[in-house]
């Protein structure tokens, strides 16, 4: 793993909502911090309501974690396009963040800790 990259447990709560709905709720979050990036929380895929997630045909490349595939939340009014990403083989370095998501925080998507 690069060693500008850490993985841990987040301390706390963590509620991600979209569209007016609580996406998720989860306890067993995990922060990653790469270098001067702002962190991002992963929630774990079984606390996620994969109900209001699509699939999307976008990937991405990080030398450091590996290949990402993306996920549109499909909301009330909209679908918020390519809104979420998952490292479904990450490496090594960074192999607890398999079987998890992060969001994309905006104007329609909050990630909080409660």
């Amino acid at each position: 793993m690069a060693d500008h990259i850490k993985v841990t447990k987040s301390e706390g709560t963590w509620s991600v909502r979209a569209g007016g709905a609580v996406l998720g709720e989860t306890s067993d979050a995990l922060e990653l911090t790469e270098g001067d990036y702002t962190p991002v929380i992963y929630f774990p895929r079984g606390d996620i309501a994969m109900a209001f997630l699509d699939t999307s045909e976008k990937t991405s490349h990080c030398p450091h974690k590996g290949d990402a595939s993306y996920y549109s939340v499909v909301t009330k009014s909209r679908t918020l396009k390519d809104a979420v990403w998952s490292y479904e083989d990450p490496k090594d370095g960074v192999s607890q963040i398999k079987g998890h998501l992060a969001f994309y925080p905006s104007d329609e998507i909050t990630v909080e800790q409660l």
